[in-house]
């Protein structure tokens, strides 16, 4: 019985926390993901949790992330991703390109401080950077990366993550004024349909109007979740995770070009709200006192990842001419995730950005997953 009510803790508390962020613009300024993971450590850390918990907290992250992300990827518009301006698409190369260098400049500069397997977060970090939360959660399964690694690794993305935006908010484009050119507008009566896209963006999705397009979505999930599990049974023990996330993905992007599958509403809401229940339960698995000695060079790992790719990207378009509000959304979309893209855009007050860097974005999700797990294996040859 105590697990069956942790199980149901562990679904329907999200819930709560996403009432909160509804209700407090403070509490919703501090993320339901961030909340999650706080609730999380706290409930890991009090020594509550019943015997035998870790069955249960197995079980969630197996089954979370696999469903999410087909949920995730089934709204992707893979036309708009031919649509998008040269400049926004050679900008979003050039992050990605500056992304993974920096990740093996760094990889080599922090090896060795106290992390095993340190080429795991590696990928972790290309993943992250190059799609955003949901990469992070399917690559910690397909690299069989450690609960305690993790949480810490993302806790510390979060953190550094916040300075990022607070320096594009508030310099970012004049700084960047300095070495790039000036945005030209070319549709200077355009219209933001957008606006909203980070208030509350997943409230409400569990309404009555939404639940046959819901129970569709989630009904696919399954079937594509079946399909790439099934695939356990033909591939070698050693490579069936990699091999089934992989796949789910795919899958999930391909669903994604039929169009009943592509209209069905909120979707994206309910995957997310599984990346809400899959991080209350890893933070819930990880201990504090492992992280005593081993943070200090994963924390400066994040930090030359982040910043010294935003260089490398702000110099290497110099080269192409890109200007600054473009070089400034596909960064954010891409380091940060498609749901601060409105963010960025109103404080440099160019809404016309916001379409492509949601794009951008979008894309990134699609991609994350194949880039961390290529560049984990290549480090780990290393």
């Amino acid at each position: 019985m105590p697990l069956v009510l942790l199980s149901l803790f562990y679904l329907f508390f999200p819930v709560f926390i996403l009432y909160l962020c509804h209700k407090f613009p403070i509490v919703n300024k501090i993320g339901a993901v961030l909340l999650a993971y706080g609730f999380g450590l706290v409930l890991g850390n009090l020594n509550i949790l019943p015997e035998g918990s870790t069955k249960v907290q197995d079980l969630m992250t197996m089954i979370t992330i696999p469903l999410a992300i087909p949920l995730l990827l089934f709204s992707t518009n893979i036309k708009a991703w031919f649509k998008i301006a040269g400049k926004t698409l050679a900008s979003m190369i050039i992050a990605l390109v500056s992304v993974v260098l920096v990740v093996f400049v760094g990889y080599f500069i922090f090896n060795g401080n106290g992390f095993k397997e340190f080429w795991k977060i590696g990928g972790l970090l290309v993943g992250l950077y190059s799609g955003g939360t949901p990469n992070l959660a399917s690559l910690k399964l397909i690299l069989d990366v450690d609960p305690d690694v993790f949480v810490i690794t993302h806790s510390f993305d979060m953190l550094i993550s916040a300075i990022y935006l607070l320096f594009l908010i508030t310099i970012g484009q004049k700084v960047f004024q300095l070495i790039l050119p000036r945005y030209k507008s070319f549709k200077p009566n355009s219209k933001n349909n957008n606006e909203g896209i980070n208030k509350n963006e997943y409230w409400g999705f569990w309404k009555k109007q939404y639940r046959i397009s819901l129970l569709k979505g989630l009904g696919l999930s399954v079937i594509i979740f079946a399909f790439g599990g099934s695939l356990t049974l033909v591939v070698s023990k050693e490579s069936q995770m990699a091999v089934v996330m992989l796949a789910i993905t795919t899958l999930a992007i391909l669903s994604s070009l039929v169009k009943g599958v592509n209209k069905l509403e909120k979707t994206f809401d309910l995957g997310m709200y599984l990346i809400l229940v899959f991080s209350m339960v890893i933070a819930s698995m990880a201990n504090i006192k492992t992280f005593t000695g081993t943070a200090p060079g994963l924390l400066w790992y994040i930090s030359f990842v982040i910043f010294v790719s935003l260089i490398l990207h702000v110099f290497i378009s110099r080269l192409f001419k890109i200007d600054t509000d473009t070089v400034m959304i596909t960064s954010t979309a891409l380091i940060c995730s498609p749901p601060f893209v409105p963010v960025i855009a109103g404080a440099i007050k160019n809404r016309e950005i916001i379409v492509s860097g949601l794009t951008v974005g979008i894309m990134g999700y699609a991609l994350g997953n194949y880039l961390g797990f290529i560049v984990a294996q290549i480090l780990k040859t290393i």
